[in-house]
């Protein structure tokens, strides 16, 4: 098994929402915040080389959308989705496998282009991969998340016919697994990765960074934001236990770290990146 880290460029998300109840006097000395309370946010992917298949674990914003809405999250444009597959040594053509932890648009928003007057799937020789209550969730959205749901990131998965859904927690390849949690939104699939004797859990919105380790640290954004406290309790304790690297898809300087147990709770101990093991 290899590892590929596929840096996709950043965006802007409001702080406040970033870190929810976590006063903005204590958050922005982890992320500052711009003059419009905005702060800049990683978009990274993981490209899984194993066997014969290449599994790609999320894609990114990707450039589809129009000005307008580009202009309330600012991405970057020095890093694209493609280009960071092309510096792998592959081409969108050889991924096998997309896995989507979940369908908001800043993870699975790469996996449609736009070909004329119609969306398609980005990768056409791959299978999508969502979760059975998660799409069901997705296609169907409540007030609450509706802006994070976009129809032509979606339905075009399914009118491909490339699309299978998971009902349940269940291995993806050899050595590649996933749990689920249900704070963020429903069904959020978390890639588990045992490569060379370790577990590598790719954290999509548990953890969006590690400055989301605190256990208070709970996003505006999630629909259950106790049960993500209690989902984070669990998981972190495991995580220490296992030894375990958490993968980070939205910090901006971090691209994993490893944990020990602390006075106040769980904390970074070692930075690394995925190069390192």
């Amino acid at each position: 098994m290899q590892l590929h880290v596929i840096e996709t460029g950043t965006f802007k998300l409001d702080g406040g929402a970033m870190f929810g109840v976590v006063p903005k006097k204590i958050w922005n000395k982890i992320n500052p915040a711009d003059h419009n309370n905005l702060c800049t946010w990683a978009m990274r992917c993981l490209l899984v080389e194993t066997g014969n298949q290449l599994i790609l674990i999320d894609c990114g914003l990707g450039d589809k959308q129009d000005d307008k809405f580009f202009s309330h999250y600012e991405p970057s444009r020095h890093q694209s989705l493609t280009d960071s597959i092309a510096k792998a040594g592959f081409t969108p053509n050889e991924v096998t496998d997309v896995f989507l932890t979940h369908l908001h648009f800043d993870h699975c928003g790469g996996a449609i282009i736009r070909n004329g007057d119609h969306y398609e799937p980005q990768f056409r020789n791959a299978r999508y991969y969502s979760h059975q209550k998660h799409w069901d969730w997705a296609i169907k959205p409540n007030a609450r998340e509706k802006a994070s749901f976009l129809k032509e990131n979606i339905m075009p998965i399914q009118e491909s016919g490339q699309l299978t859904l998971f009902t349940q927690p269940q291995d993806i390849a050899p050595g590649l697994s996933f749990i689920e949690v249900y704070g963020h939104t429903e069904a959020m699939m978390l890639p588990v990765i045992r490569y060379k004797e370790q577990r590598i859990v790719y954290m999509a919105d548990l953890l969006p960074s590690a400055g989301h380790i605190p256990l208070p640290y709970v996003m505006s954004y999630d629909v259950r934001p106790l049960v993500t406290l209690d989902e984070k309790n669990k998981f972190l304790n495991d995580a220490i236990q296992h030894n375990d690297i958490l993968f980070f898809e939205h910090d901006p300087i971090h691209q994993a770290c490893m944990l020990e147990a602390g006075e106040k709770g769980a904390k970074p101990t070692r930075y690394l990146t995925l190069s390192e093991l």
